[in-house]
């Protein structure tokens, strides 16, 4: 099993931004890709963005140019910068993680985008 922590979400204005982070623990053998998704009220899960362990990286389309996802493979922790913060980008954020055909993921933290 793989645990994976969440944190740095919270409330922001429009414009501001957000850090947030997801370490990774137990049998973290053999992860390929880790990334974060998100889920608004009464929204299905959606990507933000993913990262390989080789780096490769993709983006959904409202997060290109703003977010920045990365990776520290010695802590297996993954971040994602989060700049020019709009209001729809409020969700609960999940980390993922990918190892052979398992996914796992964290209890999601809330970020709120609002004036």
């Amino acid at each position: 099993q793989v645990q994976l922590v969440e944190s740095g979400g919270g409330l922001v204005q429009p414009g501001g931004s957000l850090r947030l982070s997801c370490a990774a623990s137990g049998r973290i053998f053999n992860i390929y890709a880790m990334g974060w998704y998100r889920q608004a009220p009464e929204n299905q899960r959606e990507l933000v963005a993913r990262i390989t362990n080789g780096g490769n990286t993709n983006y959904q389309d409202s997060a290109k140019g703003r977010f920045t996802i990365s990776r520290d493979n010695a802590k297996i922790t993954v971040y994602l910068q989060m700049n020019s913060l709009k209001p729809e980008d409020t969700a609960v954020y999940y980390c993922n993680a990918e190892q052979g055909l398992r996914n796992y993921w964290g209890p999601g933290t809330q970020v709120t985008v609002s004036s």
